[in-house]
């Protein structure tokens, strides 16, 4: 297996995705191949002992900033970092993309490079949360800001398929995330996604609140990517913000010390859990292939995580399972989001 890795996308590139990458292929054993600019890449492979086998690099002349136009980035950027990530995976050179870039560029990249797949009219980001009662998939994440009902309720065929058929749940509830439970609430946009979801080939439960994300009694929760992304970055300052009041609090008195020191193996786990690096980055579905996208900011954690992560998809045949989950969904469904 090899991952095509977007070494200039990232706030801190390329030095922190390097790092990742080092890291990665050390644990992991995955093959990777670091797209930028060569010589930069070389400079901070050398910090790290220098290339080795199973590590190559692809060089390109140019780099996407976090602040481009998508639309000029595929327009007058061909040979960037992440449109010759994609490039490598349409050419068979590679089997999943990587990247902390420029998020917007790096979904018009995948669907310009690999297209999408049939009946998906817009891609999204899923995201995994570690609910009370299981795993939770929040879909979308960040990848569109203005979504139709249509789409909305695409997402929630996405997000379906996806638990069923990677995260083995049987029967999944899904849910749309609103500002309160009764179908008359929100917007026209979800309003009108509430009356398709009723129709919907999945076990549709209603709206769900912000505060539901997190209890697990719904397992995918679809929304779209501008409140999505609010709400992950929201979680992961509180659970940053509870890391830093729990260790605060634990330096108050021996008792409290001695009690977290007794208990620490609990307290490891459960950092785990709400540790957003832990999963690295967002599956990007509805693309011919396997994409993830990271944070701008990852660490080379994040980054290691985020190729295990697509390690696994790949491995699991994310593509083509969710190409036959849609399909047969979406041929029960075709009548109700025609007119919409």
């Amino acid at each position: 297996m090899n991952i095509a890795l977007d070494a200039m996308g990232g706030d801190n590139a390329p030095e922190v995705i390097v790092r990742g990458a080092l890291w990665a292929h050390s644990e992991l054993g995955v093959n990777i191949t670091l797209v930028g600019d060569e010589n930069l890449i070389q400079r901070e492979l050398s910090k790290g002992g220098g290339i080795g086998k199973g590590i190559q690099i692809h060089h390109c002349s140019q780099m996407v900033t976090m602040d481009e136009s998508p639309l000029k980035v595929l327009r007058q950027k061909k040979d960037s970092s992440i449109m010759v990530a994609f490039d490598l995976v349409k050419g068979g050179q590679a089997e999943a993309v990587v990247s902390a870039g420029n998020s917007g560029a790096t979904v018009g990249a995948a669907v310009l490079t690999l297209g999408r797949i049939k009946g998906v009219e817009r891609p999204a980001l899923a995201g995994i949360f570690p609910g009370a009662r299981g795993k939770v998939v929040l879909i979308d994440v960040g990848a569109n800001v203005d979504t139709r009902p249509k789409q909305l309720f695409e997402f929630g065929i996405m997000g379906d398929t996806f638990a069923r058929s990677l995260l083995n749940m049987d029967n999944p509830k899904v849910g749309l995330l609103n500002i309160g439970q009764e179908g008359s609430k929100g917007n026209e946009q979800v309003r009108i996604a509430h009356d398709l979801f009723g129709k919907g080939p999945f076990n549709f439960v209603g709206n769900v609140e912000g505060r539901d994300i997190f209890s697990g009694d719904v397992q995918v929760i679809v929304s779209d990517g501008f409140v999505g992304n609010v709400a992950v970055k929201l979680t992961e300052g509180m659970a940053e913000a509870i890391g830093i009041m729990f260790e605060r609090e634990i330096s108050r008195s021996f008792f409290s010390k001695l009690g977290f020191w007794l208990s620490r193996k609990a307290f490891e786990n459960l950092k785990r859990n709400l540790d957003y690096e832990e999963y690295g980055g967002a599956l990007l579905m509805g693309i011919k292939g396997v994409g993830i996208i990271c944070h701008g900011s990852s660490s080379p954690k994040a980054i290691k995580n985020a190729i295990r992560t697509a390690a696994g998809f790949v491995n699991n045949r994310v593509q083509q399972r969710l190409e036959e989950g849609l399909a047969k969904f979406q041929l029960k469904a075709s009548e109700e989001i025609a007119t919409v």
